[in-house]
This record gives structure tokens, sequence and C-alpha cells, in this order.
């Protein structure tokens, strides 16, 4: 498996033709709930290497060298087994390997899962049932929905999947094109590290640093090539294109996350909306920096517009790629 994974020398024979179909699959099907997800066993296998790390009884400064071993080993044995998987699918039958590729990638893709999860708090809202859309939101938010009023639902909402752009999309999109699924798969494991140890609190300060570290070093990239895209498809799509550089700009760096400003400030200044605010976690209230300017009222189509930029983001990434493809196969024979 090249590390390059567009630079197959036979490039519709094992190269681009497997990401570009992992996503297809997942626009068409997305994460069926009989079907086993990798991220189920990948946290389960977080909980028992912190359960292990947290019986030696660890001095701060000891817990945080120790946290350097769940990346090492979650997201190396990601890679391994995965790599091993396939190895043997290969040994097998080819056609049995890049079917296995192709499934496994896709599960490291959420385009068509958090497009619905979004469709349904905008269902909810559109017939006015605050209380269900509230439910809806608070599925796929870490923060506190139950007193939220429309313009916070769709405020979540948005950011939420502006957000998530790049983890659930592009992110794994671009691994699975370097590397394949054992790639695609590691970071799918940098990810859930983050979302389950990756956080500056008294219990994961220490533990989860190195977690989180990784996690805004494998979305960096990825994160500034996103509003590069988000904001050329705004003006494809008459959005405000312009906004959205200006707000990129101006507001990305203020976002806590290295990373995720840079998709929501894109979304706030395309869409003319204004992001961020004050959010309630567990009973207590943060104030997140606010992206982009509020020249009008958030409405729930705001939702549908986001999701809009959302799969047009992950088509180009695709055809782009493929288009990186053809030229390099060409110069290479020219």
């Amino acid at each position: 498996m090249s590390l390059l994974y567009w630079q197959y020398d036979a490039l519709w024979a094992g190269g681009i033709w497997i990401p570009m179909a992992a996503y297809l699959l997942d626009r068409i099907i997305g994460d069926p709930r009989w079907l086993p997800h990798p991220v189920i066993g990948m946290g389960q296998a977080i909980h028992r290497v912190e359960r292990m790390i947290r019986r030696w009884s660890l001095p701060e400064h000891r817990l945080r060298a120790a946290g350097i071993l769940l990346p090492l080993l979650i997201v190396g044995g990601a890679w391994l087994i995965t790599w091993l998987v396939l190895l043997v699918a290969n040994w097998i039958h080819p056609y049995l390997g890049a079917g296995l590729e192709i499934l496994l990638i896709a599960t490291t893709i959420a385009s068509k899962g958090l497009k619905q999860a979004g469709m349904e708090v905008y269902r909810e809202l559109i017939r006015q049932d605050w209380q269900a859309a509230r439910r809806s939101l608070g599925m796929i938010v870490g923060r506190d929905t139950d007193q939220l009023d429309e313009p916070e639902i769709i405020r979540g909402t948005v950011e939420t999947i502006a957000e998530n752009i790049v983890d659930a999309v592009i992110s794994p999109l671009i691994y699975a094109l370097l590397g394949g699924a054992p790639l695609a798969m590691a970071y799918r494991a940098v990810n859930t590290l983050d979302s389950m140890v990756g956080y500056k609190n008294d219990k994961y300060l220490h533990l989860g640093w190195a977690s989180a570290r990784l996690d805004d070093i494998a979305n960096y990239i990825p994160a500034r090539l996103t509003a590069i895209l988000l904001i050329v498809l705004s003006g494809c799509l008459r959005l405000n294109a312009a906004g959205a550089w200006q707000t990129v700009v101006r507001d990305a760096s203020g976002h806590p996350s290295p990373n995720s400003g840079y998709p929501e400030a894109a979304v706030a200044g395309a869409l003319g909306i204004r992001l961020g605010g004050q959010n309630r976690y567990h009973g207590v209230l943060s104030h997140r920096a606010y992206m982009g300017t509020a020249r009008r009222h958030m409405v729930p189509d705001d939702i549908v517009q986001t999701a809009r930029l959302m799969y047009w983001t992950g088509s180009v990434t695709i055809v782009c790629a493929t288009v990186l493809a053809i030229g390099i196969r060409i110069g290479g024979s020219g």
C-alpha cells in the first residue's frame, strides 16, 4: 500500500477509486446500526488502556508521560490491525481486499449521518416542536440543550455540522487518499481519543494532553484546506464568498480549538450569520468566541445550507484528488 495512495501506477486498479467508492458508499448508506462500527472497538480499547494506566496511581508528571501511551497504543494499534486485516484479505483475493478496504474507509466518514442528524433537528423546528428539537440537538452536541430557544438550537446545529466537516468528512478522506484504510482508521482513532480524553479538566489534563495535541496536529492542514474549499464553494453556490474569507481571516483564530474555528468561521461568513456565544455545559456557563457578523436572524434553512456546503466540500475534495492523480499519471508517463 503506497503512502501516497493516489500515486498508484495503475490509477484505477487499487488507487483513488477506493476512497472515492468509500465516500459514495457513505453518502448512500451512512452507518447502518446493524453493522458493527470500529469506533466502538476503539472506545472500548481506550477505556481498557486508561484503566490500566490509572491502576499505577502515578504522580502528575509521570501520568503526563504515561499519557503518550494512549495515542501510541490506540492509534498505532488501529493502523496495524487494519493493515494486517487487509493483508490477509488481499492474500485471499484482491477483490475481497478492495471491498473490505472500501467498507473500512466508509466507516471513518460520516457525511450522511451528519446530514441526517442536522435534518432531524431541522424537521422538528419546522414543526415547531421545540422540545423534540432540543432532544435531537442534545444527541449531537455536548452542551446543555434543555433551555435553548429556536435561534440557539439553530446555532448549535450549524456549529456542529460546520465543525465536523473537518473531523467527519475532509480529514478521513485526506488520510484515506494518502494511506488507504490503515491511515484513515488511524486518524479515526486520533479523533476518538480526543473526544474521550482530550479535555482540559482535572481528570484528563495530564493523561489526555498527548491525545488532544495529536488531534490538533492531524487536523491542522485539513481544517485550513476545508476553509479554502468552503470559501470557493460559497461563491459557486451563490452565498457570500467575500464574507466567508473575511470571517476566516478575522475570527477563526479566536476559537478555543486551533482548527474548529476555520470551518465555523467560513460557514458563518458564507451565510451572513454569527456563531459562538454563551454555551452551558453541565450547568456551567462558557463563552465561545463569536464567528461572523449577524447580518440577519438565523433561520432553520441555515441548517440545510450548512449540510449542503458539507456535501459539496466532500465531493470537491474527491474531484480535486482525482484530477491531481490523473495529472501525476500523465506527467509520469510523459
